[in-house]
Parts: structure tokens; sequence; C-alpha cells
């Protein structure tokens, strides 16, 4: 099992969906077995598409921060309150 990884970053409105692009050399090469059904290698980064009935109950849209990690083997997806630019609003 590869050890534990939290990653921060925006979320991006591209080619009409909206996605998380994760650096494979910053942590996504430990995430692609994971995420097979959900993301798709694209150069040097890991596309992660976001479902836009996740995006609505995770209150996240373009521009969102989130964090993601590879806790107890799984990829998990949360929205960042305090990187979130929504918040306050």
């Amino acid at each position: 099992m590869s050890p534990s990884l939290s990653l921060e970053g925006p979320v991006e409105f591209l080619d009409g969906k909206l996605v998380l692009r994760i650096p494979l050399d910053q942590g996504g090469t430990d995430l692609v077995p994971l995420t097979r059904a959900i993301a798709s290698v694209v150069g040097d980064e890991l596309v992660v598409e976001i479902q836009p009935w996740l995006a609505e109950k995770l209150g996240i849209r373009a521009g969102s921060m989130v964090v993601v990690s590879n806790l107890n083997g799984r990829f998990n997806l949360i929205r960042s309150d305090d990187n979130d630019p929504q918040k306050g609003m």
C-alpha cells in the first residue's frame, strides 16, 4: 500500500466538465489505481472528472478548493472550507 497522502487544489471547468487535475509527480501516481472509473492520465496529470451530483452534494464549482487523499486505501474528495472562494457567500 502506498503511503498516506493528502493534496489540495482547485476544481476547474474543462471541456464542459468539472475536473481536478493532479500532477503525477506530486502524488497523482499513488491515486491512479484508486480512480480508474472516474479519472484518466493525460500527459503528466491525473484528471479526475467530478460528476454534477457530487459537485452539488459537496457544494463545489469551478474555482472551489478541494482536498483529495488516499485514506483507508480509497480515493477521498472533500471540499476545503478554509480555501474555498465560496466561503462566506
